[in-house]
């Protein structure tokens, strides 16, 4: 090949805007330390992929439930959860929960469910992360006057996944969304 076609077909393919990987299924989430203290209830939970490994070895592989979570365990690299709830309203940095709602509007990720109940002031939103057609991450940030939470789920995202680590591992129950006949005080953090 000659060096003028050589740089011709440089030229060329320096001018085709590289692929940009799809968004990273793990959000970064705000530090939201500081709540703690102000919050009624708070659930702050980082599970990698090793402590889950854990989690998984020590469950009854003989309680068909168990087997289920040990199997969507398997799959996953970590789980995320942020949830605190306050006595007086809007406690909370609503920007911060904002940024994170940002994040799921990036591309690669997908939602799937968007409730918002301007009456109660309150938003939902169910998103997830895709590689191609695989799924590899599960966010959901569900906010109100009094609460905010977020799941984070980073990893193999099969159907089901969500429905079955709720009120395991932290992850609270999602009254209304995933499961609509379950009343919000029912709800575990």
């Amino acid at each position: 090949m000659s060096s003028a076609r050589s740089l011709a077909v440089a030229l060329l393919v320096l001018s085709f805007p590289p692929a940009l990987p799809a968004q990273d299924p793990e959000l970064r989430l705000p530090s939201f330390e500081h709540l703690r203290e102000q919050a009624i209830d708070s659930v702050d939970i980082t599970l990698s992929a090793w402590p889950l490994n854990l989690v998984a070895f020590m469950m009854d592989a003989d309680d068909p439930h168990d087997a289920e979570v040990k199997k969507v365990l398997s799959k996953l690299k970590a789980i995320r959860v942020r949830s605190y709830t306050f006595a007086s309203e809007f406690e909370y940095p609503e920007a911060d929960v904002e940024a994170v709602r940002q994040q799921l509007r990036q591309k690669g990720w997908s939602t799937l469910v968007q409730v918002r109940n301007r009456h109660e002031r309150s938003a939902v939103d169910v998103c997830i992360a895709l590689d191609g057609e695989r799924a590899t991450g599960l966010a959901v940030v569900a906010t109100d006057p009094h609460e905010f939470t977020i799941v984070n789920l980073v990893g193999s995202i099969e159907a089901g996944t969500l429905d079955k680590l709720q009120g395991r591992l932290g992850v609270p129950r999602l009254a209304g969304v995933l499961q609509p006949d379950l009343p919000r005080s029912d709800r575990t953090p």
